[in-house]
């Protein structure tokens, strides 16, 4: 059996493993400004998800749950709003003819 201390040790590692992933996809999309591999309907659903994960975690006072879905929430809503900017503008279509 943990301790909650454990517990709590457990749940901040994977927290911030599980954030940690989407950083690379932020740059690279802040860098190259190109949306067109990424699915619209998936990070919609993604950062609902996440958005309910953090209210869980508002809910529970569960502090690695709260923070980690928190900062993912805010990667993942920088990644879904550059590609509605881009679905919107037309970037992804004018980026499959080139």
């Amino acid at each position: 059996m943990m301790t909650p201390e454990q517990l709590t040790l457990l749940g901040s590692i994977a927290a911030f493993l599980t954030t940690v992933s989407f950083i690379p996809q932020v740059i690279k999309t802040l860098k190259t400004r190109d949306t067109e591999g990424i699915s619209l309907l998936m990070y919609s659903l993604f950062v609902v998800g996440i958005s309910l994960w953090l209210a869980y975690g508002l809910l529970r006072s569960d502090f690695p749950v709260i923070v980690g879905n928190l900062i993912t929430f805010i990667l993942a809503s920088i990644v879904l709003g550059m590609k509605v900017i881009n679905t919107l503008s037309g970037a992804d279509k004018r980026r499959e003819r080139e």
